[in-house]
């Protein structure tokens, strides 16, 4: 499938885009806004570390850099953000951009619990801004590929669904100790928990069992740090999906999806960078990528293309482009994710399983 990305309408203006937080995933973010997306300036940006933030400003040719995300979201001349703090800032930043009249794009988690998410999406709806949340697996070309294929009914009635995530590693985490408790839900496997609702459109999750440990890094168990997951998830339709999740895949970077039913199966993703492979006296073998931002480089631009599409739309009063499957992650999307990941810290801490319904804060 080729990418969403079209150029703007002749003589449309561009949309002038902010970015909160300009750490390792916000830079990649900036530098597809400044250089990648058509029809989009890189307008500034905003970092309590102003010295990184000027570093990528001036790379970037964006002239205004500010330590305040108060300072950017009062610039009249800003259309949307691109928040791209860490997760504890998300749902008080999406709040903040809303009530400013600013379109929000929001990397996951949404929150880090549902009232303060409840609070943010709230804010949305009453300033009648666009808001997406960043599940970028959606836009790579494999997934709409199978999206498309589960809605004109090849795999007739889902069954079975599955989704992983392996991050890349060599067998110990670098930093694993300041990583926050939970980030194996709230941050990994919310993308797989987002990809399965997805692939299983029209059912919800009824209930989750997880099972997680420490197991690339033991010595990390007692503080809580958990690298390796298994869910089970039962969805409202009888579907029954799992999603697992690991921190360290010797051989690179491991997203995948299928999707088995009353007629069929359908799979999305694979551990390699191409299709080619070497058939040689040594065996077989394919290289693979290392980076999230190698594995899904189209899908990160195109969600920020399909991001620009709609705020320029709504600004000048046209109608939404559509992509021809449902594709942009919205609010209830963030929302019915976390739920899932919070539900998840609840069985693991009972040994249990637990309801998708409403969870406190971590």
């Amino acid at each position: 499938m080729a990418y969403i990305i079209q150029d703007p309408p002749q003589g449309a203006a561009p949309v002038r885009i902010g970015l909160i937080g300009s750490g390792w995933m916000g830079a990649f973010h900036a530098e597809s806004i400044a250089r990648r997306v058509p029809g989009t300036i890189l307008a500034a940006i905003a970092d309590p570390n102003v010295e990184s933030a000027r570093a990528l400003a001036g790379e970037l040719g964006t002239s205004k850099v500010t330590a305040s995300a108060d300072d950017l979201l009062a610039d009249p001349d800003i259309d949307a953000v691109v928040i791209a703090s860490p997760a504890r800032f998300h749902a008080p930043l999406i709040a903040q951009a809303a009530a400013a009249g600013k379109h929000v794009f929001c990397e996951k988690p949404g929150g880090q619990g549902l009232e303060e998410l409840d609070a943010a999406l709230t804010a949305v709806e009453e300033a009648g801004v666009h808001f997406q949340i960043g599940f970028n697996r959606r836009y790579a070309d494999d997934f709409r590929a199978a999206k498309k294929d589960l809605a004109d009914g090849v795999a007739g009635t889902p069954q079975l669904l599955r989704s992983l995530t392996r991050d890349p590693g060599n067998g110990s985490i670098p930093n694993a100790a300041r990583v926050p408790a939970w980030t194996i839900f709230l941050e990994t496997l919310i993308h797989d928990f987002d990809t399965l609702n997805w692939l299983n459109e029209g059912a919800e999750p009824v209930e989750v069992y997880a099972v997680a440990d420490a197991l690339v890094e033991p010595s990390l168990r007692d503080q809580g740090f958990l690298d390796t997951a298994v869910v089970t998830i039962r969805y409202s339709n009888g579907a029954i999906a799992v999603a697992e999740a690991n921190f360290s895949a010797l051989y690179g970077y491991d997203i995948r999806g299928e999707v088995f039913g009353s007629k069929g199966m359908v799979q999305a993703g694979r551990s390699t960078e191409t299709a080619a492979r070497r058939y040689t006296a040594d065996g077989l073998s394919a290289d693979t990528p290392r980076l999230n931002i190698e594995l899904f480089r189209q899908a990160y631009t195109d969600e920020l293309a399909d991001f620009a599409a709609a705020v320029r739309a709504k600004r000048d009063g046209g109608p939404v482009p559509s992509s021809g499957v449902t594709l942009t992650p919205g609010a209830a999307d963030a929302r019915r994710a976390l739920a899932m990941a919070l539900a998840c810290i609840e069985s693991v801490k009972s040994g249990a399983p637990v309801p998708v319904a409403e969870k406190a804060a971590v």
